[in-house]
C-alpha cells in the first residue's frame, strides 16, 4: 500500500491492485475514506465518499489538486514496476 502523503491523521494512499485502474488515490483518517479520480487536465473528481462531510471533502480535493502531479508520478512508477514484475511471471 503505497502512502503518497500523510498529513496529521489523514492518509493519501493506492493499493498494488489499483494498477489496472485509471489513477486515483484513497484517503482515510480513521474510519472515514474517500476515493478521488485524477483525470487529465489535473481535474479531480470525487468517487466515492464514506463518513467525510462535504466541507472536508472540499479541503481533501484541495490536497489533492495541490499534490496532482507528485500523486500521479508515484501512481505512475509504482504500477510501472508493478506492470514489470508480472511480466516478468509470465
Amino acid at each position: 500500500m503505497p502512502t503518497v502523503l500523510k498529513i496529521g491523521s489523514i492518509i493519501f494512499f493506492f493499493t498494488s491492485y489499483d494498477c489496472g485502474e485509471p489513477i486515483h488515490i484513497h484517503i482515510v483518517d480513521g474510519r472515514k475514506e474517500c476515493k478521488y479520480w485524477l483525470k487529465e487536465g489535473e481535474i479531480v473528481l470525487l468517487a466515492d465518499n464514506n463518513g467525510f462531510s462535504k466541507t472536508e471533502l472540499l479541503k481533501l480535493r484541495r490536497i489533492v489538486i495541490e499534490n496532482f502531479q507528485l500523486i500521479k508520478k508515484s501512481w505512475n512508477e509504482h504500477c510501472k514496476d508493478i506492470s514489470r514484475k508480472e511480466y516478468k511471471k509470465r
